[in-house]
């Protein structure tokens, strides 16, 4: 095993200018993340100087057998935590072969939205806190439980230490470093209420960038988890009861909200959110209805409410924004299989670009 990790761990610039870029893409469940390796001549900084390149979409549910070529795009590029070097991950979205996006492509829309000049003016900022659960790989039961059984009740376990409250930290802490590596802003770590369940944060990103920082540090976590032999988890409720859910909690400001004044546009904002609850909570993630319940730190799915300070409502302003006038709000409704590029860009939508 010892050749195998020298031979894993080669520094190829000692010997070659070549370099090994992994393009990623997210597959046809939406959730499910895919990617695959290539040799370039040398190192590459600009996404725009990378090639094209095509998959079996057949295989991804993303493209009929007969017509199975899918074209990845690259769109924004990351160092590579686990080849190290000048080796490159790259996060990409996909088309067909005519030049439209297929309709898993979601980071399409987005990006529209994004540089649309009124939005482009608010220079939007997002925090987005991803929560997740990490299983035993043959039982699919949370690290730390017994299997079949549970740990003793919610209480001791929120950014907790000890070996009979933290599970899985190696793994997070793997993580976080090599976000960090990677030039993913990623602003923290910590335990969540679950035992078997943490989050990270990433941001603050300004507009489409915290939706592919977002896929690449879950891209990293899958990695990690795989070499570590665990289930990474993105379930909403991953176990029903007295159990918290996982969610994307996603923290949002605009240049206006940011501003002198900026308590009144957020309170705006806010009340056109509330106008379109709808429509949001259709396109913030499968199974969420099994976490909004009105309990465990959530509000219900079907009411919308805020409140300065208080978790159990769908927008969560802090006291430092009532202080100070200005700052931002906490979106709590997204799941924790959310799309960052869907909600990101919904959120800019609504609260810049729509009228009632």
């Amino acid at each position: 095993m010892s050749l195998l990790t020298d031979l894993v761990n080669l520094n190829l610039s000692n010997t070659t200018d070549n370099i090994i870029a992994e393009y990623i893409w997210i597959g046809g469940s939406g959730m499910d993340m895919r990617s695959k390796a290539r040799t370039l001549t040398g190192p590459v900084t600009d996404p725009s100087k990378l090639p094209k390149w095509n998959y079996d979409g057949s295989s991804t549910g993303q493209a009929p057998g007969e017509d199975s070529e899918v074209i990845l795009y690259p769109q924004a590029i990351f160092k590579d935590p686990f080849r190290r070097g000048n080796n490159i991950l790259v996060m990409c979205d996909c088309y067909t072969p005519a030049g439209e996006p297929i309709p898993t492509n979601k980071r399409f829309n987005a990006a529209k939205i994004f540089s649309h000049p009124a939005v482009t003016a608010e220079v939007p900022w997002y925090g987005i806190e991803q929560e997740y659960t990490l299983l035993q790989k043959d039982v699919k039961w949370p690290l730390g439980w017994p299997v079949g059984g549970f740990p003793g009740p919610q209480g001791p376990y929120y950014c907790a230490a000890g070996a009979d409250k933290a599970f899985g930290r190696d793994i997070v802490d793997a993580h976080y470093k090599a976000c960090l590596y990677a030039g993913v802003n990623i602003s923290g770590i910590n335990g969540e209420v679950m035992p078997g369940q943490w989050e990270f944060q990433v941001g603050p990103a300004v507009g489409i960038s915290a939706g592919d920082e977002l896929w690449i540090a879950r891209y990293i976590l899958e990695r990690i988890t795989e070499i570590a032999g665990v289930v990474l988890s993105f379930d909403p409720k991953p176990i029903q009861g007295d159990w918290n859910g996982a969610g994307a909690h996603t923290n949002y400001s605009t240049q206006s909200m940011r501003s002198d004044g900026g308590y009144e546009v957020i309170k705006k904002a806010i009340e056109k959110l509330g106008k379109r609850h709808k429509e949001h909570i259709a396109a913030y993630g499968e199974g969420n209805e099994r976490r909004l319940t009105g309990r465990h730190e959530t509000a219900d799915i079907n009411t919308f409410l805020w409140g300065v300070a208080n978790r159990g409502a769908s927008i969560r302003v802090g006291r430092e924004t009532e202080r100070n006038g200005k700052g931002y709000f906490e979106d709590r409704r997204p799941a924790s299989n959310m799309d960052p590029y869907i909600v990101t860009s919904m959120i800019a939508e609504t609260t810049i670009l729509w009228e009632p």
